[in-house]
């Protein structure tokens, strides 16, 4: 085995590739042959999207997992451990089954070169197969049609939405990032949009190649009862389902997306509705939308790393109960639209905090200063998240409130430092 432990791995995998981001399914599909793994021993479901991927798959995995489905999840980036991209049940992988993984995708590579990211893809499938997964569930990395998940064929693909972000991959324009989405769909297999305004390019790619797309507000909805929503799909209705476990409005969006993306495949998919409710009570991820009490003040904790991701935020803070003052710890990569990540969240936040992150892409803390004072916000500064938590936390009055939020690389240290991170269990079964 060329490393003993797993950060040597890591970090050597960052510099075997010249390029951290080469985006081509040559490289993954090379080793997938020498692995057998081009077609997989298992079922496999895909979900793309600007935001929502990781609340779709985790209630993909849930709702599967109680109608008795043993489901593997391959999700990125990782809110504190590397281990929390492949999980199995709702299990990380160890330190050990990876070291194998990586050991036995090393020697099956030869001189292929593979970036950070397909090296994970790569563990996720092994894993899989070795765990003897009925069903994996991919979150796509980047974009679709190029993006290392697709290197395997799905049986049904789901995209939940498409922005503008990762503009210098995907183009600039929604046309252009949808056509990129959905090189996800394969020929003859469900195709899930949970977009109320799909490009038109989803859909032409749909037709083009014959996948039978399905569109939420054209072909799916949900309608609000109470404390209950029902789904309304082509061929099922599910009536007076429990809310999902995931905080906000938006969730219905995902749930719906969900929901349709198993209506539409083969019959011997088809969850029962017990299964269907229980997976919805029952779902878990943290770091979406998440509201906890230190103290009396209210922190909020979301990963949202993108212009849309923020307006969304924006949107369900205004949902909330006002506070007395209004918090942010704010920091991000420096190639998103940091001001259309500024912007929603300024009439809401009374003083900003900003910090660095610990990644080589994150904007510099004098330019998020820089920004935030061009447009008259009170803004301080923190050397890392820990101190910056801390001096909130110090600051802060009971009856105020705490938002968290522009990306994972914050989210994850901001949630070890208030004590609330906990390593994922196995959920169902």
């Amino acid at each position: 085995m060329r490393f003993k432990t797993l950060d040597e791995w890591l970090q050597w995998q960052q510099t075997l590739h010249p390029s951290k981001i080469d985006l081509g399914l040559e490289r993954v599909q090379a080793v997938l042959d020498r692995l057998a793994l081009r077609q997989p021993p298992f079922r496999v479901l895909t979900v793309a999207g600007t935001n929502g991927k990781g609340s779709s798959v985790a209630l993909l995995s849930s709702v599967l997992q109680a109608a008795g489905l043993r489901v593997g999840t391959f999700t990125s980036p990782h809110l504190f451990q590397y281990n929390e991209r492949i999980c199995v049940q709702g299990a990380p992988i160890e330190d050990e089954q990876l070291l194998r993984c990586f050991h036995t995708i090393d020697a099956a590579r030869g001189d292929t070169s593979l970036t950070y990211f397909e090296f994970c893809t790569l563990a996720g499938l092994l894993h899989f197969a070795r765990q003897h997964c009925d069903v994996a569930v991919l979150e796509v990395g980047l974009g679709g049609r190029l993006d290392a998940v697709n290197a395997v064929d799905g049986d049904g693909a789901l995209i939940v939405n498409v922005g503008i972000d990762h503009c210098r991959w995907l183009g600039d324009t929604r046309e252009s990032i949808g056509r990129e989405k959905a090189g996800v769909f394969r020929s003859g297999r469900p195709a899930v949009i949970a977009d109320r305004q799909p490009p038109a390019s989803v859909r032409q790619h749909a037709a083009a190649i014959g996948a039978p797309l399905v569109c939420l507000g054209e072909h799916f909805d949900w309608r609000e009862r109470a404390e209950r929503w029902h789904y309304l799909g082509p061929t099922r209705t599910w009536l007076s389902l429990p809310r999902p476990a995931l905080p906000g409005r938006f969730q219905l969006d995902n749930s719906a997306g969900v929901l349709a993306l198993l209506e539409a495949l083969p019959w011997h998919w088809q969850v029962p509705r017990a299964a269907v409710r229980r997976g919805l009570r029952e779902v878990r991820l943290p770091g979406r939308l998440q509201r906890v009490e230190r103290a009396g003040v209210e922190w909020v904790l979301d990963v949202a790393h993108n212009a849309p991701g923020a307006a969304q935020l924006a949107t369900e803070l205004e949902r909330l109960p006002p506070r007395r003052h209004t918090w942010a710890l704010f920091a991000a990569m420096q190639d998103k639209d940091l001001p259309g990540m500024i912007q929603p969240l300024l009439g809401l936040v009374d003083d900003w905090w900003v910090c660095p992150l610990d990644s080589p892409r994150a904007a510099a803390p004098d330019d998020l200063q820089a920004l935030l004072r061009a447009a008259r916000a009170r803004v301080h500064g923190a050397d890392n998240v820990d101190q910056a938590c801390h001096a909130i936390a110090q600051q802060a009055r009971p009856g105020d409130r705490v938002i968290v939020f522009g990306s994972f690389y914050l989210v994850g240290p901001a949630l070890q430092a208030l004590g609330l991170y906990s390593r994922p269990v196995s959920q169902v079964g």
